[in-house]
C-alpha cells in the first residue's frame, strides 16, 4: 500500500510552532501566508488522522500528538538538509572535473599539450580523457557522457555545436625502399585507390577522410585495418605496405628519413579538427579554456 509523503514545507512550520510558539510566526519564518499555513497544516491532520494543533482565539498550540510529530520532523528536516548540503557538495565536485573524449590522432599527438596547458592554470581540476574513434567521440558528446569531444570527422551530427581548433593533413607514406619512393611524377588519385593499404578502422576519421577522397575510385580491399595512428605507422615501418595517415602520426619519421611522403596529384586530404559539444550553445569554464588553448595551440603540422 503507497503511503502519502508528507510535504517538508508544512514540517517546517510545525517545527516553527514549536519553536516560536504561534502559527502565524512559524509561517512568517518559512515565508508562507499564514492562511496557506493553516491550510496546510490541515491537510496534514487529515493525512496523518491525528490532530496536530489546538486552534483557539489566542493562536494555535501543539497538541501532544503534535508534539510527537515535531520531534519526528526535525529529524526528518535535518535528514533532508544534509541531502541538500551533500547535493551542493556534488554540484562543487562536478564543476572541478571535466570530461574530455578525443578522437586517437588528437589525443595522441596534441591533446596531452591541451591539458597541460588547462592544468597548469587549474591545479585543483580533475581531467578525465577519453581516447575512441571519431564516430565513438561523436556518440558519447551526443550521449552526455562527456563535456567536450575533439574529433576529425568531416561532418558533425545535428544538435551538436562544434568549432575549428585546427587543421591537419593526411599524406601517402611508404618506406626509402618502396617503389613509390623513387617515383617521378606523383600518384594518381586512382592508382592510391587500386593499391591494397594499410588503413585505420571504419569510424575512424583518418579512415572516413580517405573514403571520402576516394569515393569516385574502384577501392582495392585494405591491407590492414588498425585501431590507432601508431599502429598504422608501425606497419609501414616493418614494410607491411603504403598507408594514409596523419601528418603528426608521421612527422618525425619523415624528418629522419625512415619514412617518404608520395605526393598524389589532384587529391585533397586536408581536414579540419573540431571540438564538439552539446548544449548550451556558449561554452564556459574548463571546458570554454580547453577549446580557446586547442585553437591556440592546434596549429597544422607539415610533414
Amino acid at each position: 500500500m503507497s503511503r502519502a509523503w508528507p510535504d517538508l514545507a508544512v514540517l517546517a512550520v510545525l517545527v516553527g510552532v514549536d519553536d516560536l510558539g504561534s502559527l502565524g510566526a512559524a509561517a512568517r519564518r518559512e515565508g508562507m501566508a499564514q492562511p496557506n499555513a493553516s491550510r496546510a497544516v490541515r491537510r496534514l491532520e487529515s493525512e496523518l488522522g491525528v490532530p496536530l494543533l489546538r486552534r483557539g482565539a489566542r493562536g494555535s498550540a501543539l497538541t501532544p500528538e503534535g508534539t510527537v510529530v515535531v520531534h519526528w520532523a526535525r529529524e526528518v528536516l535535518a535528514d533532508a538538509g544534509r541531502l541538500l548540503d551533500a547535493a551542493q557538495a556534488l554540484r562543487g565536485a562536478r564543476r572541478h572535473e571535466l570530461a574530455v573524449s578525443a578522437s586517437m590522432t588528437v589525443a595522441e599527438h596534441l591533446v596531452p599539450a591541451w591539458l597541460g596547458e588547462l592544468r597548469r592554470r587549474h591545479e585543483d581540476l580533475r581531467i578525465h580523457l577519453l581516447v575512441h574513434n571519431s564516430t565513438q567521440v561523436l556518440e558519447q558528446v551526443e550521449a552526455g557522457g562527456c563535456d567536450i569531444g575533439f574529433v576529425e570527422s568531416p561532418s558533425v551530427p545535428r544538435g551538436l555545436h562544434s568549432c575549428t581548433v585546427g587543421r591537419d593533413r593526411l599524406v601517402v607514406v611508404v618506406t626509402p625502399d618502396h617503389p613509390w619512393s623513387r617515383r617521378r611524377r606523383s600518384l594518381r588519385p586512382d592508382e592510391l585507390a587500386a593499391t591494397p593499404l594499410v588503413v585505420r578502422e571504419p569510424g575512424s576519421g583518418t579512415r572516413t577522410t580517405l573514403d571520402d577522397a576516394l569515393r569516385d575510385f574502384t577501392r582495392a580491399e585494405p591491407l590492414l585495418e588498425l585501431a590507432s595512428g601508431a599502429a598504422v605507422r608501425a606497419s609501414v615501418l616493418a614494410g607491411v605496405g603504403p598507408a594514409v595517415v596523419s601528418v603528426l602520426a608521421v612527422r618525425e619519421q619523415v624528418e629522419a628519413g625512415a619514412l617518404r611522403v608520395v605526393e598524389v596529384e589532384g587529391l585533397t586530404l586536408d581536414r579540419r579538427l573540431r571540438a564538439v559539444w552539446r548544449e548550451p550553445r556558449r561554452l564556459t569554464g574548463p571546458a570554454a579554456e580547453l577549446v580557446a588553448t586547442a585553437r591556440r595551440l592546434g596549429q597544422p603540422l607539415k610533414a
